[in-house]
């Protein structure tokens, strides 16, 4: 593959994932790492992406894909059933994750009554805690996700290795035969490090995910406890998680 093609490919997923690293680019493109640096050098200076720490990211936020409060929006009623059902699994004295999804968030909003530790890496979650005098909250360090308050990076990473968890209540990006996928490989490093300080590895996956490969993965069917998901989610869908052991959870009004 040429370098046009290439860079324009490059675009293409940054269009569609606004952050990509360069192992991931590299797969993608299947090209060398170097290869791959030149090219984002290059774009960079032309100004069509920002390079970061070992990859790159879109200069031109998409709005509408990086507000949190948007995406909040979609699923709505399917999402909030989905977090009364996660939350049901939490009581009072255990310590739990949260990550930095909307579908998450919904979780946490059913939280505050509990005698609980929660650790988090999302700001907007941490926020509904501020004036709980149940909930000890612990929040990550890290840099801010663009526009979703989500903190990632090395440092959260080494906040959550100092960590033990009875449960990590998570979201992902998509959900295939092959696996459990996300939108980066920033937000999948953290959320490898949460399924590996917790008993309890929880997803929350509204059907829209199902059928969907996102760029980064992230884990096996076999890695996840329990996947909590809605009633629009077909049969042949749950019992795909079903047959990989996956404890499976429709929530329903």
């Amino acid at each position: 593959m040429k370098a046009p093609e290439r860079q324009r490919r490059i675009e293409a997923l940054l269009g569609q994932h606004e952050f990509a690293d360069l192992a991931t680019l590299a797969r993608e493109l299947q090209a060398s790492e170097s290869t791959v640096r030149r090219d984002l050098d290059q774009l960079a200076a032309k100004g069509v992406l920002k390079r970061t720490h070992g990859g790159a990211m879109t200069v031109e936020h998409k709005t509408e894909e990086l507000n949190f409060l948007v995406r909040d929006t979609r699923q709505a009623d399917e999402k909030d059933l989905i977090g009364r059902a996660a939350a049901a699994l939490v009581q009072d004295g255990m310590a739990v994750i949260v990550d930095g999804g909307t579908t998450t968030y919904h979780v946490a909003k059913h939280l505050g009554g509990k005698r609980i530790q929660v650790v988090t890496n999302s700001l907007p979650a941490a926020n509904l805690f501020i004036n709980s005098s149940s909930v000890e909250t612990i929040v990550t360090g890290g840099f801010i996700y663009p526009r979703l308050g989500v903190l990632l990076g090395p440092v959260a990473e080494e906040c959550l290795s100092t960590v033990h968890a009875d449960i990590a209540i998570m979201s992902c990006g998509g959900v295939t035969p092959e696996g459990f996928t996300n939108s980066n490989n920033l937000i999948v490093a953290v959320q490898l490090k949460m399924m590996a300080v917790a008993s309890r590895v929880v997803l929350c996956i509204d059907h829209t995910k199902f059928g969907r490969r996102a760029l980064s993965p992230f884990a096996p069917l076999e890695k996840v406890h329990t996947v909590i998901t809605d009633k629009a989610t077909s049969r042949s869908q749950i019992a795909m998680l079903q047959k990989h052991g996956v404890e499976v959870i429709v929530a329903k009004g």
